[in-house]
């Protein structure tokens, strides 16, 4: 069994550290190993079953930006401990440094702008490095150079986005990707459904398996059909689905007992795969296959059990339409899940084996779902984001990519998934709805810049109704707006309206 060893001096918070119990060790080539992490005294020690060098990931409170997923360099093991404050702030330079390089030869200008934290965090991080004989001296100017590369990451990132917004621009004034939502359990009639349309220009009906079938061989079209009704009225870009939802709780109750016969659940799958995309040819040419099948949880099936049923499923739905569009949303990207020990896949590793097994599958969706925990993931920078997508592009395969974080974080939300809460990083007030239109604000300008994602879509409009994500609707539970659907607004009329208004001028 191999042994990594970090000094943390002091403790974040006096102690208050519980996302150190959610470190993982990734290797040279993404995989993420199973890691136990225990503590002696000031010393966290991250046990896993290879020896072999690795990177630590683990979540480390920095100054105005909560607690974000960092990671270390690539390490080898040693008996004594490595500074983790060091290490970190190694880590993000080099990150920055690589990136900087590669955009660089791609011919992208950096501003002058950038350099000065940039230089700021090798001089903080050099000084840091002489001085771990300190360890508390170390630790503080590692802070310093942790700050200052976070910060040349935004800038780095934000020059490429620009540069590449205003590339897109030009070829095409009107963004060849769509802004939208998912309409999850709302009815139309909601006051606050007004001016949807004006705001997003494509939408997702619900069509799940759990709300459609209920109770076997009994069927209720009711809330999908006025769904997307309201879409064409609109004349929104239409979707549909999760067909099947693996998550916990996420199918039908009665199917449990078919959950070790997996010849009979895929002449249910089947089925419901067939009536469902019969019942709406014609009206709906995207459909979202499954949600969560990397990951799981729903009935008693292991990941290869959910890869041949996913695959089954995309075979059946080919042969009912041939001219569909069909995806499947990935849970954790990143793949931290694997930190449990139950998968052996990584999230990049699943879809592949889909695309090679020739079942169809036209599109993947990523779920960005950062702020909740256990299931949701870690926040992460705007460079992390950057280079997330880059890695997903080269499958060859359009991506969309769906988000949510919460606006609040408590009190609790009876209306989310009781297997889902807010991860509130030790402070309580973290989360805002200010918080939230933040961060929409500074990823959307990401994803939109990226040539491989087709469509960018938040996960649940309102907290009125049932949903998965506990406070992240853009509509509070009374019905109030939050300031993330003016983001969202603001960014149709920068980047769809705006232009298209120019065009008919033009």
């Amino acid at each position: 069994m191999g042994v990594m060893r970090f000094l943390i001096d002091p403790l974040p918070s006096g102690g208050d550290w519980p996302e150190a119990w959610r470190s993982y060790i990734s290797g040279f080539d993404g995989r993420v190993f199973p890691t136990r992490v225990e503590f002696e005294g000031n010393v966290m020690l991250c046990r896993r079953q290879s020896p072999d060098s690795g990177r630590l990931h683990v979540a480390w409170p920095v100054a105005g930006r909560g607690r974000p997923l960092l990671f270390t360099t690539s390490l080898r093991e040693q008996e004594a401990p490595y500074i983790l404050a060091v290490e970190l702030a190694r880590g993000k330079l080099s990150q920055v440094r690589d990136q900087l390089g590669s955009w660089q030869l791609a011919g992208m200008p950096v501003p002058d702008e950038f350099y000065k934290p940039f230089r700021a965090a090798h001089r903080a991080l050099a000084k840091a490095v002489a001085a771990q004989d300190r360890p508390a001296e170390a630790g503080e100017l590692a802070e310093q150079a942790l700050e200052e590369s976070l910060r040349a990451a935004d800038f780095l990132v934000q020059t490429y986005t620009r540069l590449r917004l205003t590339v897109r621009r030009r070829k095409s004034p009107q963004l060849p990707a769509s802004l939208g939502c998912h309409l999850g359990q709302i009815t139309l009639d909601r006051p606050e459904m007004k001016g949807f349309g004006n705001i997003f220009n494509s939408a997702q009906a619900t069509v799940s398996w759990k709300l459609i079938e209920p109770v076997e061989g009994t069927y209720n079209w009711e809330l999908p059909d006025a769904q997307l009704e309201f879409i064409r009225e609109n004349k929104l870009l239409a979707s549909a689905g999760p067909l099947l939802d693996f998550a916990a709780g996420g199918l039908p109750e009665w199917l449990s007992r078919w959950d070790q016969d997996l010849l009979n659940l895929q002449s249910f799958v089947s089925d419901f795969i067939e009536t469902a995309i019969s019942r709406y040819e014609g009206r709906i040419r995207r459909w979202e296959i499954a949600a969560y099948p990397n990951t799981g949880g729903a009935l008693a099936l292991n990941e290869e059990k959910r890869l041949r049923l996913v695959a089954r499923m995309l075979e059946v739905a080919r042969q009912a339409d041939q001219d569909l569009q069909m995806m499947i949303r990935v849970a954790q990207p990143w793949g931290e899940y694997q930190a449990r020990g139950q998968h052996q896949l990584s999230p990049l590793q699943f879809v592949d084996a889909l695309l090679r097994s020739g079942s169809g599958l036209s599109e993947v969706t990523l779920e960005i779902a950062a702020g909740f925990q256990p299931l949701g993931t870690a926040p992460r920078d705007l460079l992390d984001l950057s280079q997330l997508i880059d890695s997903w592009t080269s499958l060859g395969v359009p991506l969309n990519v769906v988000m949510a974080v919460p606006a609040q974080t408590a009190p609790l939300d009876p209306l989310a998934a009781e297997d889902l809460e807010v991860d509130s990083a030790g402070k309580s007030h973290f989360w805002t709805p200010a918080r939230q239109a933040e961060w929409i604000e500074r990823t959307l300008p990401v994803l939109l810049s990226k040539q491989s994602v087709v469509s960018t879509s938040w996960l649940h409009y309102s907290d009125a109704v049932p949903h998965r994500f506990p406070h992240a609707g853009l509509i509070s539970a009374d019905g109030i707006p939050r300031p993330g659907l003016a983001v969202f607004s603001s960014f149709r009329q920068d980047y769809w309206e705006s232009a298209s208004e120019a065009d008919t001028v033009v």
